[in-house]
């Protein structure tokens, strides 16, 4: 089975950086892995997907400032906040679909799973 490990959340003002890792036990290298928000009253949405194959794929409020990285070595997904706003405070999950490798569109949120418990980040103006 899978299991993901967020952190590195926290409390920056606008304008400001995180980074945050998700550290996994189990065999994701034919899966893909994605960082998905949850803001309080709103649905689960998609922020970056990354597989072993070297795709990667952002949701378009994040482009540009937002970087997914893996360390497979590590068995660890990585995602480089930049240029936070307020609207990006939400808690942040990591999540797998393990039925096939990343794709743009997204898969349907439906085939993620294995939710970590998530990290928060807060973003103040």
């Amino acid at each position: 089975a899978v299991s993901f490990t967020e952190s590195g959340g926290g409390s920056v003002q606008s304008g400001g950086s995180l980074r945050l890792s998700c550290e996994a036990s189990g065999d994701i290298s034919n899966s893909c892995i994605g960082w998905f928000r949850q803001a309080p009253g709103k649905e689960r949405e998609g922020v970056a997907a990354i597989d072993r194959i070297g795709t990667v794929t952002y949701d378009s409020s994040v482009k540009g400032r937002f970087t997914i990285s893996q360390d497979s070595n590590k068995n660890t997904i990585y995602l480089q906040m930049s240029g936070l706003r307020p609207e990006d405070t939400a808690m942040y999950y990591c999540g797998a679909d393990p039925y096939d490798f990343c794709s743009d569109p997204w898969p349907p949120l439906s085939r993620f799973g294995f939710w970590g418990r998530g990290t928060q980040v807060t973003v103040s103006s």
